[in-house]
């Protein structure tokens, strides 16, 4: 066995070690935890953002892209936000021992079926400190042990932020192998720890489209697929002006560099002559570029907005920057059809009057979030109220959309007798 392997594997029985007592775990005592987490996070925010500093400077000097350094820095306000998310977890209800449902069979036996946490969870991300911490907090409220195999390119932010988290846990008698940090910064590791069979009990990728394919291709343990976020946004025929303009501005705009921003624009004709002047000139404004169709480009040239002509690979694309692929259709239904074909399962949006289409729109498109007059930017589970989230799943099974705790459990029956034997 390799010194790597090793290691890795070693890491894992740590984790699994942790189990029984994190499982066991009182309420209070999670999140007496959680608080300290929060605490030692906004206490040691200095020394956190001057190691953050180091992993952003050598990924710059490496190109990674834009959109991966954005989301590696952290700031104070960031870290800030990072905290209190940690400390909403703390009023939300655990889900461990939750009775799901209870019933009483004719012979007197009484069935129950309990939330359980899941066990070890291993999370495997990209250049985002921010999930070393939601990650770890989330799997801390359900009763899961945290597995972090953060990339290499956030490797010292993810230690310092670990051995913070770690010390808290001690401090609030839990064992600091609740939260462990993988080792080893090649993708062997990787490799390594998504085969670990019995004891990991769930792998989560988040991150690039190539990430999360090879960790599904190759896990001999679950995995939960967070999918890539080509978000569409239709404009219907019948809409308020205001409210289109500002949602797709908000969508594309607000923050570039995440999974639930808008990457792909769709305009009913009808409604092009109202809607495009004043929506290009202020996407113009943030520095967007149109990926666009032949019928958009007479609008584009007049507000003057980079323009590129669209590909067959546009429309597939998940960009992560100030870009959006962009096309004009006959009809609402051409837009179902458009939508259907490229998009990733992620989030869709509609801004419509049109009841009948708002409700076709939702029903017809098998995506895990739909919009209806809405940004695309609320798909967070911070944003849904879960405190703060582990991922969005594009999958079916076990979970869909934006998982919170509740997500992280799977359930058990309890069954009580008094003497029953079956016939």
């Amino acid at each position: 066995m390799s010194d790597l392997k090793t290691q890795v594997l070693t890491a894992a029985k740590e984790a699994k070690a942790a189990v029984a007592d994190l499982s066991v775990a009182s309420t209070d005592q999670k999140n007496r935890a959680l608080k300290l987490i929060a605490d030692a996070l906004i206490a040691r925010t200095d020394d956190i953002i001057t190691i953050n500093k180091s992993d952003v400077q050598t990924a710059i000097d490496q190109q990674i892209s834009a959109a991966l350094i954005d989301r590696l820095t952290l700031t104070p306000e960031r870290i800030t936000a990072i905290a209190k998310s940690v400390v909403e977890l703390i009023a939300l209800p655990d889900p461990i021992g939750v009775v799901v449902k209870n019933w009483t069979l004719p012979n007197g036996l009484e069935i129950e079926q309990r939330r359980v946490p899941l066990g070890v969870i291993a999370m495997i991300y990209e250049a985002r400190p921010n999930v070393t911490v939601d990650a770890a907090a989330l799997c801390l409220k359900s009763g899961n042990v945290a597995l972090l195999r953060g990339s290499s390119t956030g490797d010292s932010t993810n230690e310092i932020l670990v051995k913070v988290m770690r010390d808290a846990l001690v401090a609030a008698g839990l064992p600091a192998d609740c939260i462990v940090k993988v080792p080893g910064s090649s993708h062997d590791a990787v490799t390594h720890l998504i085969q670990a069979r019995g004891l990991v009990d769930l792998v989560i990728p988040r991150g690039s489209a190539s990430l999360i394919e090879s960790v599904v291709t190759n896990a001999r343990v679950p995995v939960i697929e967070t999918g890539v976020g080509n978000c569409h946004i239709y404009l219907d025929e019948n809409l308020d002006l205001e409210k289109a303009i500002n949602i797709v501005v908000n969508s594309k705009t607000q923050r570039v560099s995440v999974c639930n921003a808008a990457e792909t624009l769709l305009v009913h004709k009808n409604v092009a002559e109202k809607v495009l002047p004043k929506l290009l000139t202020e996407l113009k404004n943030k520095g967007v570029t149109i990926h666009g169709d032949l019928a958009i480009k007479p609008f584009t040239e007049k507000v003057g907005i980079a323009f590129q002509d669209v590909t067959e690979s546009d429309w597939h694309q998940e960009y992560y920057s100030l870009d959006i692929a962009a096309g004009i259709v006959d009809s609402f239904d051409d837009a179902l059809t458009h939508i259907k074909k490229y998009s990733t399962g992620h989030t869709e949006a509609i801004v419509t009057n049109d009841a009948e289409h708002a409700t076709r729109f939702a029903n017809e498109l098998d995506s895990a979030a739909i919009m209806i007059n809405a940004s695309t930017r609320f798909v967070d589970g911070g944003e849904f109220g879960f405190g703060a989230e582990i991922g969005i799943s594009t999958q079916k099974l076990h979970a869909r959309g934006p998982m919170g705790i509740a997500e992280l459990t799977s359930t058990k029956y309890v069954v009580t007798g008094d003497g029953q034997v079956r016939n």
